[in-house]
């Protein structure tokens, strides 16, 4: 029996479970939305870009923990999707990108949108950098094959996205169906390795003879889907926890272990605790620039004399900064039940270390008195300190949140309460602005009877507005609330502390300040817009919005000034060699 690929294709995704397509027409790919039109499995999220679409993949992704698919045309549509993709590159999320291309048979000729000027039917080098592998389906008959290496390869190993680039006319062959029948008798799921006893009770032995000992994760714990075991591990032997910032609430906020965020937005006090550290156990983490103050030794982490044991599921990613006492390649959720059981075996009644805690417990109150009159001040423009407060005080414990860059993630980071793992979507490695609006969407996709809210600056949000439509469309409940300071304004104060100047980082109209309407422009879009007018009226917008149940945006005008740092980023001595210049506020 025969059916056309495109058919085929739509049925191997509904029966791979696939509930949701991101994606954007174009004439290479019609034929797969001819197909996914019959589908009573599938729903297509239709966006304006293909940006968004990918951020919407990479949201949906880190929700549901499994590999997303995203739908893209040939050369404009997946360079347009290329940015998005590349951060979940760097996050370790796992998409299936689908894109279409130029006929086989005009190879070379160089029709209509292709890039060729290197080398024929070459448009998919471009995700070659940040791909796990690039495919391009040359034969109908491998099509089968090559979806199932595709997910699998996204989801095994450390995830990731992966490209299959199909020639337009490949879509509408016809193939034998015992081609994708063979195919689907494959396991969905892996085993994944694991650690052996005595590599663990190496692991452990070490930990309990050491005088400080300190567990330092990253966000590989949440896409290993093992922080009750990492919690577990932590509460056994009472180990204060430190984390990256792809690693904020693996351990939620109020827990008496948690440290907090290192590196160039950690404080002090953390940032001290790991260097004083004399064995620390990284768990799922690549000791990243920014969380290690550019790994110099003099501010966060001082490898030597402090001894790390490095767990990762890539084995590319251990010693890679840091030299490693004890390494260590295995699936964390696995490798922490194997720790967990061995730290009950070797220390039964578990350890405990009352004077850490009392230090842990009153370091965070003294951190939170210290931004107490922030987090409470009338200001208008608003204290961006009052914005997070009244956010957390409105939100429920498991409320997804999307940040974007600036303020909206380094403060979250820092100062915001994560109060149940996996709430937390943040740009990391690549660092996207224009992330967070439409990341939410796919959120609420994957998640709708979840509050989620995209955490967004001014900036941030005019990358992708584009994401109100389908929000609209859709009816995707995402509330927007956008931190407004009128400009880029990390860069500002970064920009103002070392040149004395703002140029090309602040929104102005003949030296004035100047912001478009986005409640307006929301309510063009067809969805509620409220404009804040003051600090007061906030927490109350928020407590509506999320009993509307639909998608709101909400502007607040915000102070431009700068989240407080203590570590250190080695860009400033670049910018001003040995003055310690950090940011400076731009507020006037």
């Amino acid at each position: 029996m025969k059916d056309l690929i495109s058919n085929q294709l739509i049925k191997y995704l509904e029966a791979r479970g696939v509930e949701h397509i991101f994606g954007l027409c174009g004439h290479t790919n019609i034929a797969v939305l001819a197909a996914l039109s019959k589908s009573k499995k599938i729903k297509f999220i239709n966006t304006r870009h293909e940006q968004i679409a990918a951020h919407a993949a990479d949201g949906y992704a880190r929700a549901t923990k499994k590999a997303a698919v995203v739908l893209s045309h040939l050369s404009p549509g997946l360079t347009n999707a290329a940015t998005g993709v590349a951060n979940a590159s760097l996050d370790s999320i796992p998409l299936v990108v689908i894109a279409g291309d130029v006929p086989t048979h005009y190879f070379g000729k160089h029709p209509h949108q292709e890039v060729n000027l290197h080398a024929d039917a070459s448009q998919c080098e471009i995700y070659r950098p940040f791909c796990k592998r690039v495919w391009r389906v040359d034969s109908p008959h491998l099509f089968p094959e090559i979806l199932e290496k595709a997910f699998t390869l996204a989801e095994s190993g450390r995830p990731g996205p992966v490209l299959i680039d199909v020639p337009m006319d490949i879509f509408s062959k016809e193939i034998d169906v015992a081609l994708f029948k063979r195919v689907q008798a494959n396991a969905r799921k892996l085993a994944k390795p694991s650690l052996d006893d005595e590599t663990a009770t190496r692991i452990v032995t070490q930990l309990l003879a050491a005088k400080k000992p300190l567990l330092y994760v990253g966000g590989g714990i949440l896409l290993a889907d093992c922080a009750q075991e990492m919690r577990e591990f932590a509460e056994h032997l009472q180990l204060p926890v430190a984390h990256s910032l792809m690693g904020k609430g693996a351990l939620p906020d109020d827990h008496p272990l948690i440290l907090g965020m290192t590196g160039f937005w950690g404080t002090k006090f953390i940032n001290d605790k790991c260097k004083g550290a004399d064995w620390i156990l990284g768990l799922g983490t690549r000791f990243s620039e920014a969380d290690c103050s550019s790994w110099e030794a003099e501010y966060t982490f001082n490898f030597p004399p402090t001894k790390l044991i490095h767990i990762d599921i890539d084995p590319a990613e251990i010693g890679r900064n840091y030299p490693v006492a004890i390494g260590a390649v295995a699936d964390l959720k696995s490798a922490l039940t194997v720790l967990l059981r061995i730290a009950r075996k070797l220390a039964p009644k578990g350890v405990q270390r009352p004077k850490l805690l009392a230090e842990i417990t009153k370091n965070r109150k003294t951190f939170v008195t210290g931004n107490k009159k922030a987090m409470e001040s009338n200001a208008w423009p608003m204290r961006p300190e009052r914005i997070l407060a009244d956010l957390r005080s409105a939100l429920p414990r498991d409320a997804i949140i999307c940040t974007d860059v600036g303020w909206n993630k380094n403060g979250l980071a820092q100062q915001f309460p994560i109060l149940e793992p996996g709430t937390v979507f943040t740009p990391g490695g690549f660092a996207t602005m224009g992330f967070g609006s439409p990341a939410a969407l796919g959120a609420k996709v994957a998640l709708p009877g979840r509050v989620v809210v995209a955490l967004i600056g001014d900036g941030g949000f005019g990358q992708n507005p584009a994401a109100l439509a389908t929000a609209f469309e859709e009816d995707i409940a995402v509330i927007w609330l956008i931190m407004n300071n009128h400009a880029f304004g990390t860069i500002a104060g970064l920009e103002l502390a070392h040149y004395g100047t703002t140029f090309g980082t602040v929104f102005e109209k003949n030296g004035e300040s100047y912001s478009p309407d986005f409640a307006a422009i929301a309510r063009a879009y067809g969805i509620e817009g409220i404009k804040i007018e003051s600090a007061a009226e906030l927490k109350p917008a928020l407590e509506r919005a999320i009993k509307l149940k639909k998608p709101v945006v909400i502007d607040a005008y915000m102070k431009n000034v700068p989240t407080p740092t203590a570590g250190h980023w080695n860009i400033m001595d670049i910018y001003s060699p040995g003055k310690k210049v950090h940011h400076v506020s731009t507020d006037k």
